[in-house]
């Protein structure tokens, strides 16, 4: 079995991979419009509600696809197939699991470009933010698989103690759980997000976002290739409410993964808490809830750099990511210099259809855009327009916004505390590094940050003062690696339980000791697995 390595990204100003990329494209444009189903417990099934449709938000006449709605009795007969898959699952030996997770990754590998090309015409991302999301899919496969076959060596304790006591921890799966995922990341963070339990061991219903249901439906499918027993991974797409409500109200499912937003979070974490009569455990809620992330410029910082790496991080997908830069904390020496750089950077960002490969394409849907050009009127009026800030026409009827810069805005404005999750950033000057790390850590969230600066004292200082799950020193706070930047935030920005690090597994698992003393006569314990099957 070849280590974990993270999987390289294709470099599309070559010639090459620019001209597949728009082969694939063009491919899968001729399947817009079929109709998808629902996927139980190894089944193909219409959904019980009328269905709905998921449209291309570069240009909002071509319909993607079909997809069902799912009634709340399918949502629970899914939950019903994933505790039924559970009872020999759990038993699967962790190397037969793993094997699945890695005729996945080969699968995915394969149809590269194929979910790219899906993903550039249902999400709006460029050919190099999609093929970082497929990219970031795969390392989940692979990790996870890996972290797998670590956690079944069971936990390090004293293996003999007195009285001839035989000791060993191992760790087992929880159950059967619910993955609820946005429409950001449509891929990597929904595989993601299934793919981890599924490796501890357990079962998963997995709901996507309604604005990209086809990426789930493209990772049923890897599952489904890649052999996947029935009912360990199950498909729904539906109602917000009437599915998840159900998923994570039940008391009959046993964990809920959640990226989303902080109301909704906030919502699954105190619905989850509350136990019935029919309860028979805790149940455990894992979220990621968003940042109001900012980069913090020194006085000493390279500005060129600065400002390249301010604009991939505040505009890269529009915006639309919950590690976005949406703040710009400079210090009052380099504030103006800095400014006309990223103004000029950003204004030079063109808008287009994502499947021409444009540098800045649509946002997701129409309430994206009412929200965004909600924020952009408040703007005005707490600092100062320096550019964008309108609606774009690039020809096509989409869901396009100018990448929006203000500039000379306090501290505690709204757009410089509230998740705004769009192309808008907002510079806010400091007088001195205490005063910047002040205004950074005065949120509510803390999810990601970037510190420039060629002083190491003050890089130390950053290390240690800013407060946030992943900090990134002179470059841009977006695009974590798997295995190397586990990713989560404090705060109000989620439970901070590190998707693509050591510690993501253990959220999935549960540690059982085991104490055995050799029966009269005998002189050592006998081998024990807790897998049964292979």
């Amino acid at each position: 079995m070849k280590p974990y390595t993270i999987e390289s990204y294709l470099d599309f100003t070559d010639p090459t991979f620019d001209t597949a990329q728009k082969a694939a494209i063009n491919s899968v444009r001729d399947a817009f419009g079929k109709t998808y189903p629902l996927f139980i417990d190894g089944k193909r099934i219409d959904g019980a509600h009328s269905p709905f449709t998921s449209i291309n938000p570069s240009n909002t006449a071509e319909v993607i696809g079909t997809f069902q709605s799912a009634s709340r009795d399918q949502a629970l007969q899914a939950l019903d197939a994933a505790w039924k898959a559970y009872a020999t699952w759990q038993y699967v030996p962790a190397a037969k699991r793993a094997a699945y997770l890695f005729r996945a990754a080969e699968i995915a590998r394969r149809r590269r470009l194929e979910i790219n090309a899906w993903m550039i015409s249902e999400a709006g991302k460029n050919y190099a933010e999609a093929d970082a999301d497929t990219a970031e899919g795969i390392d989940f496969l692979e990790y996870y698989a890996h972290e797998a076959l670590r956690y079944d060596e069971g936990m390090p304790v004293v293996e003999e103690t007195t009285g001839g006591d035989i000791n060993r921890t191992i760790y087992i799966p929880l159950g059967a759980g619910v993955s609820i995922s946005p429409w950001n990341f449509p891929f990597a963070i929904c595989l993601g997000m299934a793919a981890a339990p599924i490796a501890a061991g357990n079962t998963v219903v997995a709901k996507p976002a309604p604005d990209t249901p086809m990426m789930g439906w493209i990772i049923t499918e890897i599952f489904e290739e890649a052999g996947l027993p029935a009912g360990v991974f199950n498909f729904l797409t539906g109602d917000n409410l009437e599915v998840g409500e159900t998923l994570t109200t039940s008391p009959d499912t046993r964990f809920i993964n959640f990226t989303g937003s902080l109301g909704v979070g906030q919502h699954i974490t105190e619905v989850a808490a509350k136990s019935s009569p029919a309860s028979r455990f805790i149940k455990r809620v894992f979220t990621e809830l968003g940042g109001k992330n900012a980069i913090v410029v020194d006085e000493d910082a390279d500005l060129d750099t600065a400002a390249s790496e301010i604009v991939k991080g505040a505009f890269g997908f529009q915006g639309q990511k919950c590690s976005a830069a949406s703040r710009v904390i400079v210090h009052q020496k380099v504030y103006d210099a800095l400014l006309e750089k990223t103004a000029q950077l950003t204004r030079a960002l063109q808008v287009g259809d994502a499947r021409n490969n444009a540098p800045s394409g649509p946002v997701i849907n129409q309430k994206a855009v009412d929200k965004i050009m909600g924020y952009i009127e408040v703007g005005k009026t707490e600092g100062r327009l320096v550019t964008g800030g309108k609606r774009a026409n690039p020809g096509v009827d989409g869901f396009y916004i100018e990448p929006t810069l203000f500039a000379d805005v306090p501290a505690d404005a709204r757009i410089a505390q509230e998740e705004i999750f769009g192309p808008v950033t907002a510079f806010i000057k400091a007088r001195d590094l205490d005063h910047a790390f002040e205004i950074a850590n005065g949120t509510r969230f803390g999810l990601t940050g970037g510190f420039f600066s060629r002083n190491k004292a003050h890089i130390d200082r950053a290390l240690r003062e800013f407060h946030v799950g992943n900090l990134y020193i002179n470059r841009k706070n977006t695009g974590a690696l798997v295995g190397a930047q586990p990713f989560g935030g404090f705060n109000l920005s989620g439970t901070d339980s590190k998707a693509g690090g050591r510690d993501y597994l253990l959220c999935f698992l549960q540690a059982k000791s085991l104490t055995e003393r050799p029966a009269f006569g005998e002189t050592q314990v006998r081998s024990f697995s807790y897998a049964t099957e292979g």
